[in-house]
């Protein structure tokens, strides 16, 4: 897929002095104080390019520059393609968001839902209606991540590292293992950020008939393009992998925003890192690696109503689907939420099919636009995309946890801060 011209921040209706200071803004704050290693920041606005820059290093220890083709470890965002992807089999009348996901898992039709107790002897009792598709979608399934170090749901996950993207298991493996242990809650009665997607990739490869590895290449990053995308990092590309850090100098990724520590502790290493050879476990919850371009094609497809280059991945009414907050009752997040951590916490804030979604912008106290959807990602990489202002923004840097700076506050009031002609 063509790159997209680049053009003036003023040609556009945005300023280049504001852009400016967001640069300043990541190289005084994060990259001079030793929070961050290095940064990329894309801006994309009306069909141009308008702000484009990396600084700092990719890797710490050899002094390798961030550089535009730069391969970053997304996790995360690695959901929103997952989701494109369960939603293109939609479209074909393969399968329907409101069925049953036992029809698909047979073993998970008896899953129960946690009372007391621990692994392997929990109580539990029948859920108030069974797991749809569309929980799995919007995370409301009842299920967990082991990160979320909350309940003895959480510690089980763990003690059988389900939906670890560095492990020895299979997608197969994964859902046999959750089979066995109990749900949080009934399904649709609360939102907790979870493995949800990975079983999403898991039915993709079932309903398919297609690992859904070759699916996801076959389907959408191929026909766009984005060659640099890929759930493991090829030999001759692995001098492009930028390393992998963490905030804490114990090396930990799971602490919360007011723990860190303000310093820098290698946490995968490029040259012997695990994404260096294809996994076992195939991740559609976090296992993609990418780079800005080909991230700034997925955007673009979606920013033009699901095609791109005469490239359809999807309907725009899909898309809008998918856009739209899909929580029981028009709730918010904060208002459903069980997660200690998930990437949005934000008050006016809903999720939909893969996205976060806002509703109310007044409610977050966040300059942006109703309708504007986004995620992010464990290493703090994160993007967003507002078809209101025809504006795609992505960063890129990779330390974890996501929750150790405020940088995607920052990024979007300095951005939007930018904008000098509202669509609006």
């Amino acid at each position: 897929m063509l790159a997209p011209a680049p053009a003036s921040p003023e040609s556009v209706g945005m300023s280049k002095a504001a852009l400016d200071r967001v640069e300043a803004h990541l190289k005084n704050r994060y990259i001079d104080a030793g929070r961050f290693p290095g940064t990329q920041l894309l801006v994309y606005r009306r069909g141009k390019v308008v702000h484009s820059s990396v600084q700092g290093f990719a890797d710490l220890e050899r002094k390798v520059p961030v550089k535009d083709d730069t391969i970053f470890r997304i996790y995360s965002m690695t959901k929103p393609l997952t989701s494109v992807a369960f939603m293109m089999l939609v479209e074909e009348g393969h399968v329907a968001i409101d069925e049953p996901v036992h029809k698909y898992i047979p073993e998970w039709k008896d899953l129960g839902v946690f009372v007391a107790g621990t692994a392997p002897n929990f109580l539990s009792k029948p859920p108030s209606r069974p797991m749809l598709i569309v929980d799995l979608l919007r995370h409301t399934s009842g299920l967990t991540y082991a990160f979320q170090q909350r309940s003895n749901i959480d510690a089980a996950y763990r003690e059988k590292k389900i939906g670890e993207v560095v492990t020895s298991g299979t997608l197969q493996s994964m859902i046999e293992d959750l089979a066995k242990v109990p749900l949080e809650f009934s399904p649709g009665e609360a939102w907790n950020y979870s493995v949800s997607t990975d079983v999403i990739g898991y039915l993709i490869g079932k309903i398919s008939g297609v690992p859904f590895e070759q699916f996801l290449k076959q389907r959408i990053l191929d026909p766009l393009g984005m060659k640099d995308t890929d759930f493991y990092v090829p030999a001759d590309k692995a001098h492009r992998l930028a390393a992998c850090y963490s905030a804490d100098p114990q090396g930990g990724t799971t602490f919360h925003a007011g723990q860190r520590k303000g310093t820098l502790t290698l946490q995968d290493d490029p040259a012997t890192s695990s994404y260096l050879a294809p996994p076992s476990f195939i991740s559609g919850g976090g296992g993609l690696c990418s780079t800005v371009a080909d991230y700034l094609t997925f955007c673009r497809a979606l920013l033009n109503g699901g095609e791109l280059g005469g490239v359809r991945l999807i309907g725009p009414k899909t898309l809008a689907l998918m856009t739209t907050n899909h929580i029981p009752g028009g709730h918010d997040l904060p208002d459903m939420s069980r997660s200690l951590f998930s990437e949005a916490t934000y008050k006016g804030i809903g999720f939909g099919l893969g996205f976060a979604v806002t509703m109310r912008p007044a409610e977050t106290l966040i300059a942006g636009s109703p309708g504007e959807y986004n995620w992010g990602g464990a290493a703090t990489t994160s993007f967003w995309v507002d078809p209101a202002e025809e504006l795609v923004t992505i960063f890129m840097t990779q330390v974890l946890p996501s929750s150790a700076y405020p940088i995607r506050r920052e990024l979007r009031s300095m951005i939007y801060a930018a904008i000098t002609e509202s669509n609006l």
